[in-house]
């Protein structure tokens, strides 16, 4: 260990560790290969699919590893704390010297700093040096905010300066990328994002987390009152939308319409429509009280559709009789054979005896085997969807807007404005005056040597 490594306490190696711009390089470039592996490897898919795209060993390398679920690891994390640290650090080790500048009462002029600049205007004038000072004093206090008369040893001269606070730009865009990876870390640990399937008509009181299919129990429930699905000519979706009511202790608080990239946001929690589906006929249970008819007289020829009801009798045209729902039964049994979801039915045509009528949801129609004068089928039922809603939290989200404002803010005084120095020297020169007028800026120089210009040709236009 050197002599100056031995000086230094703890406390000053882990402040030089974090203000090392070497740090920087190395944990940016590290986000940056970690990242583009994270694009490059799906986030927060199935195993499945990870094996059969990969291969089980991939993907078991993959699951040590986190990389299938990158943006949300400890390692991550800790490279995003690094980053942070780092930038603060820095910062702050070179903040002091930039608030002697900016916030200095009275700031330095070095009248040789203005001399060594190669690009100055120089004229001779017919007034005195008082006079012309008088005439530049004031137009100077109209285009700087700060100026003062210093004598030199040639005569007089005029400083004057502005944009000070831009040195602080700088700073600005730091602390807006903390704040950007500030909102980042907190919405990746105390964050969630997680999808959930709702059918219509139910409600759901907590999601699965995406990552790990993890339950996340929500403060309310989540209700699909109705969901509802537009084609195009060629069949794909054009629009699907769900209206939503959240509830809290069974009452209703908020009912709302949500499609596609027009979420519901309640109590910090954003819900996006994201997917949707029909439920599995299995499980798409007749409506007892919308059952779908079609009835067809094989001796007539006619035909006609009626909605019915369990328990309620439809009447035939022409009194040709009556067909009453009795129940509807989940594995009815026929002839030793398991039917599945089933209407039972009588049918009591004028003069007959009533039959027994069986309309198994698998089979619509599965009366016409029974080859008798009125044929009863069921209608293609509507079909019942169920809403895919994707469910996130993210409490870090504010820090990341009020960082890109800052960020926008911060470029615009960094890269566009300047701390701007001018010096007007003012001499005797036989019965007149010799003028030279010189700038110097820490942005832009060839923007200020411009404005350096114009400024002696206004003077000049000003003691003509």
């Amino acid at each position: 260990m050197n002599k100056q490594g031995a000086s230094l306490g703890f406390a000053d190696t882990i402040w030089n560790f974090f203000a090392s711009v070497r740090l920087t390089v190395v944990v940016l470039l590290t986000l940056a290969v970690t990242s583009i592996i994270g694009t490059l490897i799906p986030q927060n898919a199935e195993p499945a699919g990870y094996i059969q795209k990969y291969g089980v060993e991939a993907y078991r390398i993959f699951s040590i590893l986190n990389l299938t679920d990158m943006y949300h690891s400890g390692w991550f994390r800790f490279f995003m704390a690094m980053l942070t640290m780092n930038i603060v650090v820095c910062s702050l080790d070179r903040l002091s010297a930039t608030l002697k500048i900016v916030f200095v009462k009275n700031p330095k002029f070095q009248i040789e700093r203005f001399r060594g600049l190669d690009d100055n205007s120089g004229r001779l004038s017919s007034k005195t040096p008082a006079e012309l000072i008088s005439l530049y004093s004031d137009r100077v206090s109209g285009w700087f905010g700060y100026w003062r008369t210093e004598e030199t040893d040639r005569g007089v001269a005029i400083f004057a300066e502005k944009g000070r606070w831009c040195r602080l730009g700088f700073y600005l865009v730091h602390m807006s990328i903390v704040l950007l990876l500030l909102g980042g870390l907190i919405g990746s640990i105390f964050g969630f994002d997680g999808n959930v399937n709702i059918p219509e008509g139910e409600s759901v009181g907590e999601i699965h987390q995406s990552n790990s299919q993890v339950p996340i129990a929500l403060d309310f429930r989540i209700q699909c009152d109705d969901f509802s699905v537009s084609f195009y000519e060629t069949g794909q979706p054009k629009e699907y939308k769900s209206r939503l009511t959240l509830l809290e202790g069974g009452n209703p608080v908020l009912t709302r319409e949500i499609v596609v990239n027009q979420p519901l946001r309640y109590k910090g929690i954003n819900i996006f429509q994201s997917s949707y589906g029909q439920m599995p006929s299995v499980q798409g249970r007749l409506d007892p009280e919308k059952i779908l008819l079609n009835f067809e007289d094989l001796e007539t020829k006619s035909r006609f559709s009626v909605t019915a009801a369990v328990g309620k009798s439809v009447q035939l045209p022409e009194n040709r009789g009556a067909f009453l729902i009795k129940q509807i039964e989940d594995a009815k049994v026929f002839r030793g054979m398991n039917l599945g979801h089933t209407v039972v039915g009588e049918l009591s045509l004028s003069g007959q005896a009533p039959k027994e009528i069986l309309l198994p949801t698998q089979f619509p129609k599965f009366d016409k085997m029974r080859q008798g004068r009125m044929i009863i089928t069921l209608k293609e039922t509507e079909p019942r969807y169920y809403t895919g809603l994707q469910v996130t939290s993210d409490p870090g989200v504010w820090l990341v807007y009020v960082g890109f404002m800052m960020l926008i803010l911060g470029c615009l005084v960094t890269f566009f404005m300047s701390h701007q120095r001018l010096c007007i020297e003012v001499m005797p020169s036989g019965q007149g005056s010799r003028v030279i007028v010189t700038g110097m800026a820490n942005k832009n120089k060839l923007g200020m040597q411009h404005k350096v210009k114009r400024i002696a040709a206004q003077l000049a236009r000003l003691d003509a």
